[in-house]
């Protein structure tokens, strides 16, 4: 079982400025595929900024929208999956949302946040809801969150009990909240048995402060790749042999009790 080599492009793109975002991506994408990553992830919205404010619904676009289209040439130019974060417009509905195209250019996925966070998402966006949304690629299953979904441990633990082995979560981390990029991801991975590539916005952005820290987050408690605060492409490789150990080591999904928690689910 040949690891997943994973690329993490944790930039914040120029906000507003689809045409550019793009370019950016493709030149990820080539540097990403020279590295002999298989997948490119970006961070939360990076399509379109997420900053934007009453922008937003302009910019949104539908699921097999114009960049949807630029997006599927790019995997297919250089082999490799990609995980985009974009505004979804479906009707008079939009979803933060993320799109999964393989490496051929077909669609793999396509999943919309199920937890908004703050007043700007909840202004602007309509919440998804399916919880699991999942593809396989190479032998591993992916699945996919956006930010603020990965706070809450039910959200990981569906995914884990669904098979996910490599999670992917484009992310808006804001300042004061470096905590969650440094310990509750990380926890996250380790609690539930599963590999967490955490992809961040960096820098200012309007009245945002974006803290970076992308990661990809392994099941035995380590952090293989960890960006700082500026940009960056991280690869590293989402590794099934040592998900299989840890799990072996670690039997948190064999050794629940689901019938002592109905209680969790109440109100």
């Amino acid at each position: 079982m040949a690891p997943l080599r994973t690329a993490l492009l944790q930039s914040s793109g120029r906000p507003g400025d689809v045409p550019h975002n793009l370019r950016l991506l493709a030149d990820a994408a080539r540097r990403a595929a020279a590295s002999g990553a298989r997948l490119l992830l970006t961070s939360e919205l990076f399509l379109t900024g997420y900053a934007v404010g009453d922008r937003l619904p302009g910019l949104a676009e539908p699921a097999d929208g114009p960049s949807a289209d630029r997006v599927a040439r790019i995997a297919a130019d250089h082999g490799l999956a990609i995980g985009l974060g974009y505004p979804e417009r479906d009707g008079d509905a939009v979803y933060n949302a993320v799109r999964l195209t393989g490496p051929d250019g077909t669609p793999l996925a396509q999943y919309r946040k199920t937890h908004l966070y703050g007043e700007f998402e909840t202004t602007h966006f309509t919440p998804g809801d399916e919880p699991v949304v999942q593809a396989e690629l190479d032998g591993t299953r992916l699945g996919l969150l956006i930010c603020y979904d990965v706070e809450f441990p039910e959200t990981v633990r569906a995914h884990a009990l669904a098979g996910t082995e490599l999670l992917l979560v484009p992310t808006a981390l804001m300042r004061p909240y470096e905590i969650v990029a440094r310990t509750l991801v990380p926890a996250r991975a380790f609690e539930s048995q599963l590999h967490i590539a955490y992809v961040n916005r960096c820098g200012p952005e309007g009245e945002f402060d974006f803290t970076g820290l992308s990661c990809l987050a392994a099941p035995d408690g380590t952090v293989p790749a960890r960006a700082g605060a500026g940009e960056d492409l991280l690869v590293a490789d989402a590794d099934r042999e040592l998900l299989g150990r840890s799990r072996a080591a670690h039997p948190y999904l064999r050794d629940r009790r689901p019938g002592l928690y109905g209680s969790l689910t109440e109100g």
